[in-house]
Order: structure tokens, then C-alpha cells, then sequence
């Protein structure tokens, strides 16, 4: 794949991914709208892992505490380190699950549709836009209860639908449930480390066997440019969010959404 298009994949995923906007449904429309090659499921991950890297990166001391949290729960004790833990790992399963029902059912392809994303990328836009406005801003990370993590775990596996966002639709339960909007992004973003690395996991053991010297060097170089686009990205948002609500990124929702209902149905 040409370099350029590389760095267009990899900012493109490393902007969007922890953005309210939806990351697989810009990736998935790259290719729809432009001509473009599509990318195939071996860059897909790629540029996973590197947003992964950015988010374990600006959050390595909330990481580090889960992770100490994790060897606690083995030891059985329970304390706020032990709690994030299990809120991550209880907030992670319902995703994994309606992942492979989705999978084994329907599949996900049904759902790749410049339709869909624009359905998704208006409906959900709003969505978010009203529980920002209306949310109690009374809690933070250190009231997250097993409880609440199932809820959170239970909005994120909406996320499945492309155009939805992880992160937005992660934001908008967490606003919904009383956290103010830096803790509600945090959370989003926390909870996306261990669902990105299990979907990665997956994704990476069915594209494993079509990896070759070209495809690999590909995969890294998109990998690193992710890398750097989402830290920038995420570094910027967490900072305006100490003053600015997500309304912009609502207005670009529904710019794009309508945008994308206006082709869908009456075409070009």
C-alpha cells in the first residue's frame, strides 16, 4: 500500500478512535466514499494496537492500578485498585459476548452500510448531545461499582453497530449516570484497553495467516503514525474537555450523518 495511504489510514483511525465520532465507521467509509483500496482486516488491527499503545500510554497510572488491582483480586482483596479492575473486567464481557453472537448470527457485515453509519452516526450524535446537557456531574472513577460497570458494559456493546463510537456511546452512559464529563471520558477510555486488546486478539488470530514481509512492514508503519495521532488527539480532547462540552463533536455527528443519509437515499 502507497505511504500516503498508510498515513491517511493511520490518522484517520488515530484521530477517531477515542473521539466521540466513531473510528470503524470512518475506516469503514474510507473506502465506500473515495475508491480507495479497502485496507483489510490486517491493518485494521494494526492501527488498533497502535491506538492502544497511545491510551495505555496517557493513562499508564490508572493502567498501572488496574493491573495491581488484577494481581489483588487473585490475592482476594478488595480495594479501590481491586475495584477498577473488576469494573473493567465486568465491563468488558458484555461486548465480548454480543461480539460472538453477533458473529455466529448475523455476522457484521450486514451492518457495514453507508446507511447504517449514517443512521448511527446522527442518532447517537444526539443522543449524546442530550444526556451532556442534562447529566449530574456528581461522580468520578472512584464511585464506580460493580453495578455500574455491568451498565457501562451494557452501553458499550452498542458500540458493535459501525457509525455508533465507542467512546461517544461510552461517554453518553457514563454522563447519563452522573459522572461529569473528564471522568465519563476517562472511563470510556479505560474501558477501551481490555475491549481493544480482545478484539484485537481475535481479529489478529483470523488474519494471522495472511501476513507476509510487505504486509507486516505496512502494519507497523500504520501502527506507529496511529500511535502519534491518537496520543495528540486524546491529549487534546481530555484538555478542552476541562472547558468545553462535547457539543462540536455532536455538530460534526450530525453534519456527517446527514451527509450520509442525503447520499445513501438520494444518491449522487
Amino acid at each position: 500500500m502507497a505511504l500516503w495511504h498508510l498515513l491517511l489510514l493511520a490518522a484517520l483511525q488515530g484521530v477517531t478512535e477515542f473521539l466521540p465520532v466513531s473510528s470503524s465507521g470512518h475506516l469503514i467509509l474510507l473506502p465506500a466514499l473515495t475508491g480507495l483500496e479497502d485496507q483489510g482486516a490486517f491493518l485494521d488491527v494494526a492501527v488498533h494496537v497502535g491506538t492502544l499503545g497511545a491510551v495505555i500510554l496517557y493513562f499508564r497510572s490508572d493502567v498501572a492500578a488496574a493491573l495491581r488491582g488484577t494481581v489483588g483480586l487473585v490475592r482476594r482483596r478488595w480495594g479501590h485498585e481491586e475495584r477498577l479492575a473488576a469494573g473493567l473486567i465486568v465491563a468488558t464481557i458484555p461486548v465480548i459476548l454480543a461480539g460472538l453472537v453477533l458473529k455466529m448470527t448475523i455476522g457484521t457485515d450486514v451492518l457495514r452500510s453507508v446507511t447504517v453509519i449514517g443512521w448511527t452516526t446522527l442518532g447517537f450524535g444526539l443522543l449524546l448531545w442530550w444526556f451532556d446537557q442534562r447529566g449530574a456531574t456528581g461522580k468520578d472513577v472512584g464511585d464506580w461499582a460493580l453495578g455500574q460497570a455491568l451498565k457501562m458494559g451494557l452501553w458499550q456493546a452498542i458500540a458493535l453497530i459501525p457509525g455508533t463510537s465507542r467512546s461517544g456511546i461510552c461517554v453518553t452512559g457514563a454522563r447519563a449516570m452522573g459522572y461529569d464529563r473528564k471522568e465519563a471520558a476517562r472511563i470510556a477510555m479505560l474501558m477501551s484497553i481490555p475491549t481493544i486488546m480482545a478484539s484485537g486478539v481475535l481479529l489478529g488470530l483470523e488474519v494471522a495467516s495472511e501476513a507476509n514481509g510487505a504486509l507486516a512492514r505496512d502494519g507497523a508503519i500504520a501502527a506507529a503514525f496511529a500511535f502519534a495521532a491518537a496520543f495528540a488527539a486524546l491529549h487534546l480532547m481530555m484538555r478542552l474537555l476541562r472547558s468545553v462540552s462535547f457539543t462540536p463533536y455532536v455538530i460534526y455527528r450530525i453534519i456527517l450523518g446527514s451527509g450520509l443519509l442525503i447520499y445513501a437515499y438520494v444518491g449522487t
